[in-house]
């Protein structure tokens, strides 16, 4: 079964669909903008040059596909791919004031079957979909096969900490910072997903381990703020 063809995978869609308007501002309110940070990362460790065909899965609202066209350059090409239609909207309203020169192609698609020929693409990124994918291992099978031989991903996203003190501070951030602020802007159960969700999440450690199980000859975790936060970085 296909992302989309899954009923898990259309209840994920609906809420991202739901979330879009404000999706932006509450990044910005829930990591105290550091996530635009993390993503500065992401693209960093990917080394997108300037000409490369840059792919970004789940690209939501687009800010690492925008990151990734600043990098390749009028010459290069970005492709965006999200399976949430009113996300892909605010991004290509975000394209036109931020990037209106590098071609941007927003597409809207299936991380579990990638519309895209073998070998097409010279780097990757992905924040915060692997998690909320229905098939992590497909996935990442699926990365692995439109990616150039050598070429790099990174993935960000949430994580559970391995350490005790972490995991208690993380369960009161969820409830006391991350719930009430989305429930004052209207969207308390669609952000009440994000628990149970990084509850499920395999750790870093077997990250790797499936990555690797999948082909990539390189396969590394960063955990980032105290383990809540990782990058995986791939390279094929």
């Amino acid at each position: 079964m296909t992302e989309t063809a899954s009923p898990a995978a259309a209840e994920i869609r609906a809420i991202f669909d739901r979330i879009a308007p404000v999706y932006d501002r509450l990044n910005d309110r829930l990591s105290f903008g550091q996530h635009r940070i993390w993503k500065l990362m992401a693209v960093k460790w990917i080394e997108a040059k300037l000409g490369d065909s840059a792919l970004d899965i789940c690209c939501g609202s687009g800010d690492l596909a925008l990151l990734l066209a600043k990098k390749v350059g009028n010459m290069g090409k970005v492709t965006g791919l999200d399976f949430a239609c009113e996300q892909l909207a605010i991004a290509k309203q975000r394209q036109m004031v931020k990037c209106p020169t590098v071609p941007i192609e927003w597409l809207e698609g299936d991380a579990l079957n990638l519309p895209f020929t073998d070998n097409k693409f010279d780097c990757a990124t992905m924040g915060y979909g692997l998690r909320n994918v229905t098939n992590i291992p497909l996935c990442l099978k699926e990365l692995y096969r439109v990616l150039k031989p050598g070429a790099k991903a990174a993935l960000l996203d949430f994580h559970r900490p391995s350490q005790g003190y972490m995991q208690t501070f993380q369960q009161w951030y969820l409830n006391n910072i991350v719930v009430p602020t989305a429930e004052n802007m209207g969207m308390k159960e669609e952000y009440a997903y994000i628990n149970p969700s990084v509850e499920r999440f395999p750790p870093g450690k077997e990250q790797v381990k499936l990555a690797t199980a999948e082909g990539f000859n390189q396969a590394t975790h960063y955990p980032l703020m105290g383990g809540m936060m990782g990058i995986l970085v791939l390279k094929k």
